[in-house]
């Protein structure tokens, strides 16, 4: 690992160990991680790897705290059409004030020195809402909290696990998961993201990521993860896309 790898490894530790927030695999939520979904983009149950949903269980009282609730409070106001201009409304921009407003009181937030930056709205959209494309793609999507709701709702099919030959399976405790689903008739063949951290955690992590490295894709080791951080950079001044990519699980020393 490059020195400036290790540099950025060491804040991201230092962001997973504040994240008081998080919750706890096996007694906060339970997921079903059940068979591994199939390589089509077809939305049919033959590429159908998982017959139930994929969480099994979450603690909503998590829900309540307060950058919590300030996040899920966002989550309605973007069209998930990538073609339908978005409205935005008053209530709609004091509720994007208050969320910033909650998350950078946490501790997760005060360790990038420079939290003034955060992704705007359409990175926010692409990243923890979630889009479609022509009816048929889901792009971007990369939040549990959104990802369960919806489950909630009905109108996510969860397709099973990911995984290739060279990443690690899957594991129901550990908080990366590689996933196939459909959302709105369209299928996301490949998404990845974290369950259980919370709404800060990936806002630090991500702002933190995009401030301090050039490059689109850069390697981090914290806790029991080796992961890759995917950020794409939008006219170098945001964040059209990220999300992460688990490499490997570390070896207790």
């Amino acid at each position: 690992m490059i020195e400036s790898d290790r540099v950025l490894s060491a804040m991201v530790q230092e962001l997973w160990d504040n994240d008081i927030n998080r919750l706890q695999p096996g007694k906060d939520y339970r997921i079903s991680l059940q068979g591994k979904a199939g390589d089509s983009m077809a939305n049919n149950d033959n590429n159908d790897g998982a017959g139930y949903p994929l969480f099994t269980f979450v603690d909503e009282n998590i829900f309540k705290k307060e950058t919590f609730l300030a996040f899920i409070s966002l989550l309605d106001n973007y069209e998930s059409d990538t073609g339908e201009p978005e409205i935005v409304t008053p209530e709609e921009v004091a509720e994007n004030h208050k969320f910033l407003d909650a998350i950078i009181q946490t501790p997760t937030m005060k360790v990038p020195r420079s939290a003034a930056y955060l992704p705007d709205s359409s990175g926010f959209e692409h990243v923890f809402v979630g889009e479609t494309r022509g009816g048929r793609t889901v792009i971007g999507f990369h939040n549990w909290i959104q990802l369960y709701l919806q489950e909630k709702l009905g109108h996510i099919d969860y397709k099973g696990y990911s995984v290739n030959a060279n990443s690690p399976q899957p594991d129901e405790n550990k908080h990366i998961l590689a996933l196939q689903f459909s959302w709105k008739n369209g299928i996301k063949p490949k998404g990845s993201i974290f369950i259980g951290v919370s709404p800060e955690f990936e806002f630090a992590l991500y702002t933190l990521c995009f401030l301090i490295s050039p490059n689109e894709r850069v390697k981090v080791q914290f806790s029991m993860y080796d992961v890759e951080i995917v950020c794409h950079h939008y006219n170098q001044k945001h964040i059209g896309t990220t999300y992460p990519v688990l490499l490997k699980y570390q070896t207790p020393k």
